[in-house]
């Protein structure tokens, strides 16, 4: 049944895109894999579908793709310093992360979300919110309602881009696309940092892949930490995962906080890639801030008191 709903899911998305070479580009490059997986497992509404790319080229295209489409309607209120008809600055960027693994990323230089009347006052893109005034997680949450409004109201094309982050893009109909990373499952499982996480479906093969460990996890809704290049972000993470009713024992934080020791956390660079993906709102904020000091003071680590202060300001 899982396999028919993803394929299903996943043959509707591909029919909204208008542009042929993409389509037969993703029909044999699309992991399906993470939360939606083990939500149809438990028999849970589904909150959307992680959608990654085997190849960096099909992931670039993507992005393309959507930026284009998501700037041909913009929202008609625009944050100080724009007006309607002017151009928004969003790009899509190749770069060398820290660790020299090559990266796609969105680079937006404005805030806002923009909803299918273009009409709407929400800001979109996370990495401007105030932190004295707004949350991210309800930024998140307010584009998806959006996309809830609009698919119930028939007023928007499906599959619609909705919200845009540096790591994905956001569509109507469930549908999160990610560009940060891309690779066969196991490469991408790399970044992922919790075993219950692991199930995949493979548009290719139309496999559907349940590892015995992930079933063990998820039937008794335990965190079984298997490592990841991100440790910060799992811990930070592991919140949303208690609140939702999941058990986790001392031994997998030490798991994680093992990991972190081996990141060099003063690195500005290496800080901000650990923070990418929670709380963006806030802890972009926090980067901003240590950014400016540092280039002011030409420092070349961070400053551990200055941090906790920022930290307790912000937060």
């Amino acid at each position: 049944m899982i396999k028919v709903v993803l394929k299903r899911k996943v043959e509707e998305w591909l029919s909204s895109i208008t542009d042929p070479h993409l389509v037969e580009l993703l029909k044999k490059n699309i992991i399906v894999t993470g939360g939606s997986i083990v939500s149809m497992l438990l028999k849970e509404k589904v909150k959307d579908f992680d959608v990654y790319f085997r190849t960096k080229e099909v992931a670039k295209a993507v992005a393309d793709y959507y930026v284009a489409l998501f700037k041909k309607n913009p929202p008609s209120r625009f944050v100080p310093g724009y007006r309607k008809g002017d151009d928004i600055p969003i790009t899509v960027e190749e770069f060398v992360d820290w660790r020299a693994n090559e990266r796609i990323r969105i680079n937006i230089k404005s805030a806002g979300i923009a909803s299918s009347q273009g009409t709407s006052d929400y800001q979109y893109f996370e990495q401007n919110l105030d932190p004295e005034t707004n949350d991210a997680g309800e930024y998140v949450d307010q584009a998806i309602q959006v996309a809830e409004d609009e698919a119930k109201a028939d007023v928007a094309e499906k599959f619609r881009p909705v919200f845009l982050s540096a790591n994905a893009i956001m569509l109507t109909d469930k549908m999160q696309l990610v560009i940060r990373f891309w690779g066969e499952p196991e490469e991408i499982h790399k970044n992922y940092d919790f075993v219950h996480c692991t199930c995949w479906w493979d548009s290719a093969t139309g496999k559907l892949e349940l590892p015995a460990e992930a079933l063990k996890a998820i039937l008794t809704k335990e965190l079984r930490y298997v490592g990841s290049l991100y440790p910060v972000c799992s811990i930070i993470r592991t919140r949303k995962f208690v609140q939702r009713g999941w058990y986790i024992n001392a031994g997998q934080f030490l798991k994680m906080i093992f990991q972190c020791g081996q990141l060099e956390l003063t690195n500005l660079k290496v800080l901000e890639d650990q923070l990418t993906g929670v709380d963006a709102a806030y802890f972009t904020e926090v980067i901003n801030k240590l950014r400016e000091k540092m280039e002011t003071e030409d420092a070349k680590t961070i400053d551990q008191t200055y941090l906790m202060e920022i930290i307790d300001r912000i937060f």
